[in-house]
């Protein structure tokens, strides 16, 4: 029975059993465990590999960009007021479990993507499913399933991220085609998952992305009902680092 015992495991989908059951068994004799404690020592190593093997491949999916985290950005280089939403953000992600938004709105190169990866990733470590995905790659996935008649579809299967990132909002090119599916995709999300947007332009220039302005009012108002708005009004990191330089 004991030599049938690794292929057990296997088959039963328990790579932490039979990795670590003999190891445990050894400590089990030595410090006279009994059988619960011998089981329950397996099962919590069992369940923290599962954990760390699901963040890695969350992380994965997630295509968030290299390099942009919390431990490399310069919280400091922002203003005092940004600093204390981005960090209440990051402390308490009760946020994103309960569909609320967050957007981040600045000029070029203020640190808003990075900030919001920073987010993401923390976000995938606190065990909630996130996805990148630039605003303009967003619109294309969407246009291509609305061609094939499937665009309900393509909107639920992003359900399964329960925060979902996009970037460059403002890059979207202003046709009749990109602007209904972006709005129907902000409808769908309304209320039921998270948003995190970046966008180089404020609200009053939102118009440039919707050209009705029905459809901007809308969008808007579904955007930041429920939601954290964050205005980065600094330099420019680019700038500041040739400043340095």
């Amino acid at each position: 029975m004991s030599e049938a015992l690794p292929l057990m495991l296997k088959e039963l989908r328990l790579p932490a059993f039979g990795q670590y059951y003999r190891k445990y068994q050894e400590q089990a004799a030595e410090n006279a465990w009994s059988y619960s404690q011998y089981l329950a020592a397996l099962c919590e190593q069992e369940v923290a590999q599962r954990f760390q093997s699901r963040i890695s491949n969350w992380t994965r999916e997630a295509r968030l960009p290299r390099g942009k985290s919390f431990s490399t950005l310069s919280l400091n280089d922002l203003p005092q007021s940004v600093q204390k939403q981005i960090i209440l953000l990051r402390d308490d992600t009760q946020w994103a479990r309960q569909a609320d938004n967050v957007l981040l709105i600045g000029p070029s190169g203020v640190g808003k993507s990075h900030v919001a990866a920073a987010l993401g990733l923390h976000l995938i470590e606190q065990g909630i499913r996130i996805k990148w995905m630039p605003a303009t790659a967003l619109v294309q996935l969407l246009q291509q399933a609305k061609k094939e008649l499937d665009l309900m579809t393509a909107m639920t299967r992003l359900d399964k991220y329960r925060v979902l990132i996009i970037d460059d909002i403002g890059y979207v090119r202003k046709t009749d085609s990109e602007t209904q599916v972006l709005f129907e995709f902000i409808a769908h999300r309304y209320e039921s998952g998270s948003l995190i947007i970046t966008s180089n332009q404020p609200f009053s220039q939102w118009d440039q992305i919707f050209p009705d302005t029905i459809m901007t009012v809308a969008a808007i108002d579904r955007i930041i009902h429920h939601a954290t708005i964050i205005e980065i009004d600094s330099e420019s990191y680019r700038r500041k680092n040739q400043k340095k330089t």
